[in-house]
């Protein structure tokens, strides 16, 4: 976690700052929340993505999530929205949230609109398991409750979810718009991202019920209990979250998902999960199959999509990153000049099996 002061926050050379905490200040003063000086701290990785910060005042803790510095792709990091369907969800009865105290849409606050959570005691996993993980046992646990608290998520039924409700297939705006992201954001030819987009749009499933749907489902989006890490206690980053297909966040986690003495993920994410102990993909769907009751076929092409999606998305901070716009911080935006390429690929090589 990196500490941020007022003065490297607020005087950030050539680009706009990502806090100003005298701003931040009146706007937790505004809404009650603590009071005396606020004192900043980043949490998480750089690349061109979102933005969240650890808050401190007068002994309590919150955390500001905030998007990347503008220009925005069209409808990209909406956090005032974000912020919504997670207070809809959380209303549906699907518990494992982050509470959410306050939203900003007045952007002359910090330049960008935000929502402050109350800060969760927890474990995000990526690269190393917490301690309580050691065991074979304890790591299975964990992997099945991620299926269970996913398949929690696709139960969450109520009127305040209809406001995210949309006409149409949700697979086909789906496919339509990371299109249209891809001609936006693009900053090279990548055939397999062509290719996959045209199978895609030809073999769009037909549609289940609707459910509520993560977008972004893996475990590094997970918390995990610091007293019980089988258990996760929230699901954070819902940028990508809708009333859609829940098929799509079943693929999502099998293309993000690296198994014991099997695949590993092409995005790199989470890859603790290749330790011994960890559930195989097929027993991951053998899993989400019997706790909801749904056919998830058909895999293949909901995993084509996940990995197809990401390779657009992380090509718009790959963009971001060649055209100077992001900064120091985000140190792992230089990466995606291989990453993208090599998500494209394998996401032709899996509709394509």
């Amino acid at each position: 976690m990196q500490s941020i002061s007022r003065h490297s926050i607020a005087a950030v050379a050539t680009k706009a700052p990502l806090l100003i905490l005298e701003n931040v200040e009146a706007f937790l003063d505004a809404h009650g929340l603590g009071s005396g000086a606020v004192t900043a701290s980043r949490i998480g990785d750089g690349g061109g993505s979102n933005f969240t910060f650890l808050l401190e005042r007068g002994g309590e803790r919150f955390v500001l999530r905030r998007p990347p510095r503008p220009p925005l792709p069209p409808s990209a990091h909406d956090m005032v929205r974000e912020a919504r369907l997670q207070t809809a969800i959380r209303a549906a009865a699907f518990e494992r949230l982050a509470e959410i105290v306050a939203v900003c849409e007045d952007e002359s606050v910090i330049g960008v609109p935000f929502y402050v959570m109350r800060f969760l005691e927890g474990h995000v996993i990526t690269h190393e398991l917490p301690v309580g993980l050691e065991s074979e046992e304890s790591r299975f646990a964990l992997g099945l409750d991620l299926v269970d608290t996913l398949v929690e998520i696709h139960e969450a039924r109520g009127p305040e979810l209809e406001a995210f409700a949309r006409p149409g297939s949700y697979l086909e705006r789906q496919v339509k718009r990371f299109a249209q992201l891809w001609e936006i954001n693009q900053t090279r030819e990548i055939a397999a991202v062509d290719e996959v987009g045209r199978f895609l749009a030809d073999n769009v499933p037909e549609p289940f019920r609707p459910a509520v749907v993560h977008g972004d489902y893996r475990l590094g989006n997970m918390m995990v209990s610091p007293d019980d890490p089988t258990r996760i206690v929230a699901v954070l980053d819902w940028e990508m979250g809708a009333i859609g297909d829940p098929r799509a966040d079943v693929g999502y986690l099998l293309a993000t998902y690296s198994e014991p003495d099997g695949r590993a993920s092409a995005l790199g994410s989470s890859p603790v999960t290749a330790e011994p102990g960890f559930p195989s993909r097929a027993q991951l769907v053998e899993r989400y199959a019997e706790r909801s009751g749904r056919d998830v076929q058909p895999l293949a092409w909901f995993e084509g999509l996940a990995l197809w999606k990401a390779a657009v998305f992380c090509e718009a901070i790959y963009g971001r990153y060649v055209r100077g716009e992001l900064g120091e911080e985000d140190t792992r935006a230089a990466l995606f000049e291989h990453a993208v390429p090599l998500l494209a690929e394998t996401a032709l090589e899996t509709v394509s099996l």
